[in-house]
């Protein structure tokens, strides 16, 4: 049976496309309200009259760029004086540029990290005692399996991805003492406009395209799993047993998967 949100608060940041907006049609079909948070107003407010004409649930929007720190808790600040709770943080901001190490911009490199791990510290330091003080709340931080399994040309991002999942990992163990839950999602290749950013050539999008995840699917996945003790949503699985492999014999998934891993 599909999991109620009824009168629970969610945010979401990164949720003007893709699959931030997904998790947001999705929360909003099980009756949670929300306040979306990305840099683009206009995409924002399309998705927030989309949502309000179809289901009953109140959404507020917030322009924010997460790497601006200082915006962020003037943000956050405005979400606490319009709602008396958050019981729910998904930290689904996040891009990736795809290079080899030696030609790899260091503003790009720089802007990953300011995003994909800065950001969401930042967005997360915002409701963590909050949460942690009424001893309950859920924080979903959105990964990648390239965290798990880094290969050519993802350097930067896989260190990102790599970088969230340690702070994924510890914050659980702490959060857990307070019953707040946290939970890790680890995607594969998503068929979003992520790629129109990450692989400007277009050559990895055309090589794993009947590979890509439905985002709609990975959203009902990620929203079914709220308020469980769930530790990480791996997509898809066999992806996920090529990153188990690889902790065990990462040599021999290294030589077997070098020409695969080179397609980005």
């Amino acid at each position: 049976m599909m999991n109620t949100l009824q009168g629970k608060h969610i945010v979401i940041t990164g949720a003007s496309g893709g699959l931030g907006e997904k998790l947001a049609y999705e929360a909003a079909r099980r009756g949670a309200n929300m306040t979306l948070l990305a840099r683009n107003a206009s995409k924002l407010q399309s998705v927030k009259e989309a949502i309000e004409t179809h289901f009953s649930v109140s959404v507020s929007i917030h322009a924010l760029d997460v790497s601006n720190y200082d915006d962020v808790s003037a943000v956050f600040e405005k979400i606490f004086n319009q709602s008396t709770q958050v019981d729910v943080l998904i930290n689904n901001a996040g891009y990736g540029i795809f290079d080899e190490a030696h030609v790899a911009s260091f503003d790009d490199i720089k802007g990953m990290f300011d995003v994909n791990v800065l950001g969401l510290i930042s967005c997360t330091q915002q409701v963590l005692q909050h949460m942690m003080d009424r001893r309950s709340g859920h924080i979903v931080n959105i990964a990648s399996q390239a965290g798990k399994l880094a290969t050519p040309k993802s350097s930067a991002y896989s260190a990102s991805k790599h970088a969230v999942l340690g702070y994924t990992n510890s914050l659980r163990m702490e959060a857990a003492r307070y019953g707040v839950f946290v939970t890790a999602v680890n995607p594969g290749p998503i068929a979003t406009n992520f790629f129109s950013i990450a692989d400007q050539s277009g050559t990895y999008m055309k090589n794993v395209e009947k590979l890509m995840l439905d985002p709609n699917k990975v959203a009902t996945k990620v929203i079914d799993q709220l308020f469980t003790k769930r530790r990480e949503i791996n997509l898809p699985g066999w992806m996920n047993l090529g990153s188990i492999l690889y902790q065990l014999a990462p040599k021999v998934v290294e030589r077997l998967g070098r020409n695969a891993f080179f397609k980005k």
